[in-house]
């Protein structure tokens, strides 16, 4: 099935109504599930878009792309080797939530309104992205962690990129109940 093209993607994210959630992003990979509740308190714009995406099936059948052990795993680049978009950009939502392990943020080039599709997981802090990189959302429970670090520990070759290819299979997206 041909993924959507930006204008539709853009126009899904419009159309995502965060009264509906909290939502939970649900990455179905080669190595088992991540499960991740998105935070749209702390950045709406990255929210919807994630949930915009992931319906979309945009996510299926990409891989992580990156890894640094100790630091995060990266992917959501179409093209697998994380020059790759949606085909837009959408604006930076820095905020207060700490880049630690289990934490969900957006990657993006030097340019901060620059992220689309790209995201990374925290394997451990790193201050340095804090109010620098959106953060948006974390794993949900322990297994997903135990997953996102035995992804981390994937061997890798140049560039970060692993020597075993890891799959996101399929995303999907759940409504919570409300706390």
């Amino acid at each position: 099935m041909p993924k959507p093209n930006a204008a539709a993607l853009q126009k899904a994210a419009e159309k995502v109504d965060l009264t509906a959630g909290p939502f939970q992003v649900v990455l179905e990979t080669t190595m088992g599930t991540i499960r991740l509740d998105l935070d749209a308190k702390v950045a709406p714009g990255h929210v919807r878009n994630m949930v915009a995406l992931a319906e979309s099936g945009f996510y299926d059948g990409t891989g992580f792309h990156r890894i640094i052990k100790g630091f995060m795993i990266q992917g959501g680049c179409p093209e697998g080797t994380g020059t790759g978009g949606p085909g837009y950009r959408i604006p930076a939502e820095f905020n207060a939530t700490p880049h630690e392990p289990g934490v969900l943020s957006m990657a993006r080039t030097n340019d901060p309104n620059s992220a689309g599709s790209q995201f990374f997981i925290c394997l451990g802090k790193a201050t340095h992205l804090d109010r620098n990189y959106t953060a948006f959302g974390r794993t949900a429970d322990d297994a997903s962690l135990q997953v996102v670090r035995a992804i981390g520990d994937v061997a890798t070759g140049p560039n970060d990129r692993p020597r075993q290819p890891v799959t996101i299979t399929k995303a999907t997206v759940t409504r919570l109940q409300a706390p």
